[in-house]
């Protein structure tokens, strides 16, 4: 029982609690109540979190946890923090209300179109791999703990499971049962298992199926039973839903709902690039599967699964592991030496991360104002042309094809579509050859000093030595990071 003073006053419209305002109660769960609250000071609404102090002890656990997580948390991903109470008198967290609809809103609207199940979908993942970046695994991903500003962002809310790489697991430490919402708990969870941020690529592949589908994947289970039958068995393909579906989406769904998580994307921006360039989409057997495996394969499942080691790394740790790597290849007048100079780094590069994703992109320059024709006086189609010449540049490299992706891209300033690209894919290392010093570059800035000073990534250009090049009277420069 929880003692008399630490019970909290039964509360009303319009009371003071630590100088917030009561205004309305807009929700009260099996766990919480949410207050919308005011005070003078505030430049955002506020909304208050309320712990029911009953008998659950997860709840008091999970609001101490949330209490611990929140204010260390940044971002558009999240909802601000602004304060907190204590047990000794009136718990309570508040923090800025999100002026939009859960997705939660839109599941009596499934299943959804193709491209917007993907767009969904890319926008929960971005915001996953900045609640991974910052070293948070949320534990609970669902679709009532995910809402949207008005600018389409997507936040994540209650972090009451949530666990911090630099913090004590209290709910590890005081609790032997999966935590998690059943539908969407992942395998490892099942296990126990709660230091793998891939747990929440898992349940961000359920919500993607429900949306897809209308249907949950491994239904709502309510007991452990339920819960360890995700184990071994495998959801039908959406496909088996929706025959139209598409192959790509279809492998992406599937993906992420691999029972070993080694198999599943390595990261949130891993998953994010592939809904947002479906036509780089690596097809294996999972996108044409058309029904569940058999028996044996459900047995060979389970026996993986069970004799799988947990991972032991941080969240850190794997997203160190699993970067983006975007290699920026200029093509228009290509020195062989500079493009096996750019190669040779690149590959350093992923040899290093055994994870690592690369894209190769290509800028074909336009002209600011006239319309470029799409052929050359050849005939030759230049956007084809040039995504030919990258992956005949990418092929010593001899990555297999969920590792490498190719992007022809079209602008009158190449620094500026690099960077631009960077930002929007979540690159974490730019690699990019600089064809040296000429007075004319010297006056302009070249294109790889730009992306050097302009990045928010690591950055490593890469030179050849003067004799090696096509152009005499260019200084010899060693390899340089940023």
């Amino acid at each position: 029982m929880v003692p008399e003073a630490t019970r909290p006053r039964i509360l009303e419209p319009g009371q003071i609690v630590d100088g917030f305002c009561l205004v309305e109660r807009l929700h009260r769960g099996g766990m919480a109540a949410l207050w919308h609250v005011t005070r003078a000071d505030l430049a955002v609404a506020g909304i208050m979190k309320i712990p029911l102090l009953g008998e659950d002890p997860t709840a008091i656990v999970g609001f101490e946890v949330e209490q611990m997580i929140l204010p260390l948390l940044h971002g558009p991903h999240v909802p601000r923090w602004i304060a907190a109470g204590g047990f000794d008198a009136q718990p309570y967290i508040v923090m800025e209300m999100i002026q939009g609809q859960s997705l939660r809103a839109r599941l009596e609207q499934t299943p959804l179109p193709a491209p917007e199940v993907a767009a969904i979908g890319a926008r929960i993942a971005e915001a996953l791999h900045d609640l991974h970046q910052q070293q948070v695994i949320h534990h609970d991903i669902k679709p009532s703990n995910i809402m949207f500003r008005a600018d389409g962002t997507a936040v994540l809310i209650d972090f009451g499971l949530a666990r911090h790489d630099r913090l004590p697991d209290l709910l590890a430490e005081q609790f032997r049962l999966p935590m998690g919402t059943g539908p969407y708990i992942s395998p490892e969870q099942v296990l126990h298992n709660r230091t793998d941020a891939r747990s929440d690529l898992f349940a961000l592949g359920v919500i993607l199926y429900f949306l897809a589908t209308g249907a949950r994947p491994f239904g709502a289970p309510t007991s452990v039973r339920g819960l360890r039958r995700r184990l071994y068995e495998e959801p039908a393909p959406p496909r088996a839903h929706r025959p139209e579906f598409p192959l790509w989406l279809q492998e992406i769904i599937l993906h992420c709902l691999e029972v070993d998580p080694e198999q599943r994307y390595a990261t949130a921006a891993q998953l994010a690039f592939d809904l947002t360039h479906p036509q780089s989409v690596a097809l294996t057997a999972r996108a044409s599967a058309a029904q569940a495996q058999s028996p044996w394969t459900r047995l060979g499942r389970l026996v993986r699964r069970l004799a799988a080691k947990p991972t032991t790394r941080s969240t850190t740790q794997q997203l160190n592991r699993a970067p983006i790597v975007m290699a920026a290849v200029d093509l228009t007048q290509e020195w062989e030496a500079l493009a096996d100079a750019l190669r040779t780094a690149a590959r350093h590069v992923l040899q290093a991360a055994p994870g690592a994703r690369l894209a190769c992109v290509s800028v074909l320059r336009t002209h600011r104002l006239a319309l470029d024709a799409p052929a050359d006086v050849a005939g030759t189609h230049r956007h084809v042309h040039r995504l030919v010449q990258l992956q005949h540049w990418a092929r010593p490299l001899a990555l297999p094809g969920a590792r490498v992706s190719f992007h022809v891209l079209e602008a009158p300033d190449p620094a500026t579509a690099i960077l631009d690209y960077a930002r929007g894919n979540r690159v974490d290392h730019i690699v990019i050859g600089s064809r040296g010093a000429s007075s004319l570059r010297r006056y302009l800035g070249s294109v790889s000093t730009q992306v050097v000073a302009q990045a928010a990534c690591t950055v490593t250009v890469v030179k050849v030595p003067a004799e090696e090049r096509a152009e005499p009277g260019e200084a010899l420069a060693p390899q340089a990071e940023r």
